[in-house]
């Protein structure tokens, strides 16, 4: 039997839980980002996670806080037996006769003014309480006898509203009966205990300890049982923040400010999502090999042949092939010295030895040699113009629009690195965005609702700026004459346009004049279509990414073929929801076009 002096050590045996690691290693980490991602791109400004919603982003397995803390099961059956008492205790017959009463007792008091006692009559006799507010607003003289008298009658309708609400939605079987006062509190703590019913099976599905309201859980559970559940939510939170570090959620007072870390961690799952969808029958990500003469130098080699250029030499490879043969060599020498000697002597009739050959140095042969394959990457440089006029506000296009962007960004950042990337925003003007700022674009709001519009401005002159024209118009024009001088100045062959709009354009540039006219006008198309052919004239590739709109109709889907067609590009058309799928992969092709 193990005594103190023998006994070597304490063994501690945790059955579901580890106190080190919390939760299982094996669980992968919470998305803390998509959901902020999600905010900004809809509204366009950054915020600030609060802890609710923190708690509400973890995913813990359940069994990992089994045995912890009170049983959550009990917590429930608790407040599910209190409950059961009260729906067995009381009745509801007579409070709703009561509140009908105190509501008929109040309109009785009540001396409206002639013009006012027809619409009075009509709202008590409909219980209508949103005609009563009316009728206290009319009233103008808060003061008033009738105010006052108005402001006690819609009291007591709210209150029959409430104690209405609560015979519907409990079944109650007691014969106790009820005060209308009596009615609302026990509505209320009702009210309660189902929240916080639904916060435990949350909690027990989930275990999200920190949904959890424990000021409200503490009216009901004994203080133990709460402080062993705060202790268990404050262990959650810990973990919690810690995981929020980890992906790019910087702390800042009482909530989580977001960091350039979290955008590459919101594009890296964005990435995930959408080669988790490609199909290998169809497409893929990886490029295939492009032997020969090319830029990058790949891990693989091949014996050297005529024509291949040493500089791609694998070094480490080529001198132990050389150390190879030269110790097969030797060998080979050291057996034949071995033999020849001893046929001297044997005819000598002596034991003695000749001399050994003094040691050859390693020589390189051309067998020897071994070249790193190598493959062509070619730079390419993109330009992205996105549509932020006013109709891309309809059915949240413009989220998809920045969601693709971001989803680009991350994969130009993390395969090609050496690629060029740049993103402008259209509308009535067309403006080189950082890609940081992406995120904050929204639609221009419209500020024209004219059947008809024909503006022009001369934005030459100092007294006119661009906050003075109505910014929500399509210049898609303007937005290739801005995409076309950038990649102007990128040293690659390999260049395009990502053009990603929803119709016609409706506004363009002559000179320094700006016109904007509404329906778009074949004077504006014809404007578009020479900076298209100026596109094609200097190599450019133009990709027209159609979004379906409400307005669209057979002339947009005409226009963007006649531009595709004019320019040799080519022209998509996808579902929003779709677009950063179709446009990454998109990319993808044209690279593997490339190369081949």
């Amino acid at each position: 039997m193990a005594t103190r002096d023998t006994l070597g050590g304490v063994i501690h045996t945790y059955q579901k839980f580890d106190p080190v690691r919390f939760p299982s290693p094996t669980q992968p980490p919470p998305d803390l980002v998509s959901g902020a991602f999600e905010h900004i791109l809809m509204f366009g400004e950054h915020r600030e996670l609060t802890d609710e919603e923190l708690a509400r982003a973890v995913r813990i397995d359940p069994s990992q806080i089994a045995g912890l803390g009170p049983s959550i099961d009990a917590l429930r059956a608790m407040l599910e037996e209190r409950k059961r008492k009260i729906l067995e205790r009381y009745e509801t017959r007579k409070v709703l006769k009561r509140a009908r009463k105190a509501v008929s007792n109040a309109a009785s008091q009540t001396r409206p003014p002639a013009e006012f006692a027809d619409a009075l009559h009509r709202a008590v006799a409909n219980q209508q309480l949103r005609d009563l507010q009316r009728l206290w607003y009319a009233a103008e003289d808060d003061n008033s006898p009738f105010a006052r008298q108005m402001m006690q009658l819609i009291e007591r309708m709210g209150d029959k509203y409430q104690v209405d609400e609560l015979a519907a939605k409990y079944m109650f079987t007691g014969r106790e009966t009820m005060t209308v006062p009596q009615a609302l509190e026990i509505k209320e703590e009702l009210e309660q205990i189902d929240e916080l019913l639904e916060q435990l099976e949350e909690a027990a599905e989930t275990a999200q300890i920190g949904v959890i309201d424990l000021e409200m859980l503490s009216e009901f559970a004994e203080p133990g049982d709460v402080d062993q559940l705060s202790a268990l939510q404050q262990q959650v939170q810990d973990y919690m923040r810690e995981v929020a570090e980890q992906q790019g959620l910087k702390q800042s007072g009482s909530g989580y400010q977001l960091t350039p870390h979290a955008y590459r961690v919101f594009q890296g799952k964005l990435l995930a999502r959408l080669f988790s969808e490609l199909e290998a029958s169809r497409t893929g990500r990886h490029q295939g090999d492009i032997v020969g003469d090319g830029a990058v130098e790949m891990q693989a080699t091949k014996p050297f042949e005529f024509g291949d250029s040493v500089a791609n030499m694998d070094v480490v490879g080529t001198v132990t092939n050389a150390l190879l043969r030269h110790s097969k060599d030797d060998s080979a020498f050291a057996a034949a010295d071995d033999d020849s000697a001893a046929g001297s002597d044997h005819s000598n009739g002596n034991a003695a030895t000749s001399p050994r050959r003094p040691a050859r140095p390693v020589r390189l042969r051309s067998d020897d040699i071994e070249i790193h394959k190598t493959r062509n990457q070619p730079k390419c440089a993109t330009c992205v113009v996105m549509d932020m006029s006013g109709s891309m506000r309809y059915d949240g296009q413009y989220i998809n629009v920045k969601r693709m962007a971001l989803a680009l960004q991350g994969l130009l950042r993390t395969e090609y690195p050496g690629d060029y990337l740049s993103f402008i925003e259209m509308f009535s003007f067309a403006k080189l965005v950082e890609p940081g700022r992406v995120v904050n674009l929204m639609p221009k709001p419209v500020t024209i609702t004219n059947p008809v519009v024909q503006l022009k401005a001369d934005m030459s002159r100092d007294d006119i700026s661009e906050s003075m024209v109505p910014l929500h118009f399509t210049n898609i024009q303007h937005g290739l004459s801005t995409a076309r001088r950038l990649l102007a100045a990128q040293d690659t062959p390999n260049r395009q346009i990502v053009l990603i709009t929803d119709g016609l354009p409706t506004a363009h540039f002559e000179q320094e004049t700006l016109y904007l006219l509404y329906p778009p006008d074949p004077r504006t198309e014809q404007a578009t279509m020479r900076e298209g052919a100026l596109c094609k004239r200097e190599g450019i590739t133009i990709n027209l990414f159609l979004l379906p709109s409400w307005s669209q109709t057979e002339e947009d889907v005409r226009f963007a073929y006649r531009l595709a067609e004019s320019t040799s590009g080519r022209v998509f058309f996808t579902a929003g929801r779709d677009l950063d799928r179709y446009v990454v992969w998109d990319y993808l092709t044209r690279r593997r076009d490339i190369l081949s």
